[in-house]
């Protein structure tokens, strides 16, 4: 039997219908549908003024729609975040400075009905070493771990992360989504928003790309690679200029550095045949399917419609 929509919405852990919101002329989001299910793990793309942050203000609750509606796991977003469901990790968010890290993440579980241990939401998050520290004497990537910390400890079922490894260095990256795995094999889902568009392809289950307010891409890397279609082709060119380059056929975008040339082409074969045509010194030649970044350039880009 086929669900109806209040069904759907019963069972999603995100979802949304006809969202719109605007800011005197400028339309921030404009008719959003989503449905995220629970477990998965969701990477939300897009160019600075997509329509992202605020997609995010309203599932939080923080932003009222001008039209359309969000329910998380079948609630309104006040009385989701009311119940500890959500967790936040916002990258403004602000720490207490004048209490220790320890006493800070004992008070925000206070504010909750069935808070998860103090002492497991610091192992989780891996920061057992900060307890006794305070947040202004902590390196950016040690206060994001906290801000972390203060989303987990309410043990929520959703999880929206805002640039969550900002700050971070690599090795702490890894260890933020080797916990991050950790949180979400027992179902809970995980919503992030980021510019490290690798974080995407390694740990999403699912790619949302969002551009002037819409979604223009949804689905797995794959899927949302597949929708840009093309292949990169990298190779040594000797005396390249980027004018040259720009000119080959079926060209989408260029990087050229040193005489090294990547290019991403809506057809490989045309283009590199004129590419041996107008260069022919050209060496080293490898061709590659597009990744992640090479969607994002293409499917956000101002020139390109609309894709469901």
């Amino acid at each position: 039997m086929e669900k109806t929509q209040g069904q759907v919405a019963a069972g999603a852990a995100v979802h949304l219908i006809g969202l719109h919101k605007r800011y005197g002329d400028v339309r921030a989001v404009d008719g959003v549908d989503l449905t995220i299910a629970p477990g998965e793990i969701v990477a939300l793309l897009g160019p600075n003024g997509a329509g992202k942050s605020t997609t995010v203000d309203m599932i939080l609750g923080l932003t009222t729609p001008d039209q359309g509606d969000v329910t998380v796991f079948g609630s309104t977003p006040e009385k989701a975040v009311a119940h500890g469901a959500i967790g936040a990790m916002l990258q403004g968010g602000s720490l207490l400075d004048d209490a220790t890290v320890g006493e800070m993440v004992t008070v925000v579980a206070s504010l909750h009905r069935k808070p998860m241990p103090v002492a497991d939401a610091l192992r989780r998050a891996g920061i057992e070493d900060l307890a006794g520290r305070r947040p202004n004497k902590l390196s950016g990537g040690q206060r994001q771990r906290v801000r972390f910390v203060v989303a987990l400890v309410s043990d929520p079922d959703l999880l929206v992360l805002d640039e969550p490894t900002a700050a971070m260095d690599v090795g702490t990256r890894r260890e933020f989504w080797k916990s991050m795995y950790e949180y979400t094999a027992s179902g809970r889902t995980v919503l992030f928003a980021t510019h490290y568009l690798e974080e995407a392809e390694e740990f999403a289950d699912r790619v949302i790309l969002m551009r002037a307010g819409r979604i223009v891409a949804d689905g797995s890397v794959a899927e949302v690679r597949a929708l840009a279609g093309g292949r990169t082709i990298r190779a040594v060119v000797p005396g390249a200029t980027e004018p040259v380059i720009a000119a080959l056929p079926a060209v989408t975008g260029l990087d050229l550095r040193d005489g090294r040339v990547a290019v991403s082409s809506s057809d490989s074969d045309v283009t590199l045949r004129a590419l041996l045509t107008r260069c022919p010194g050209a060496h080293d030649i490898e061709i590659t399917s597009i990744g992640l970044e090479g969607a994002f350039l293409s499917l956000t880009s101002d020139e390109n419609v609309s894709v469901r």
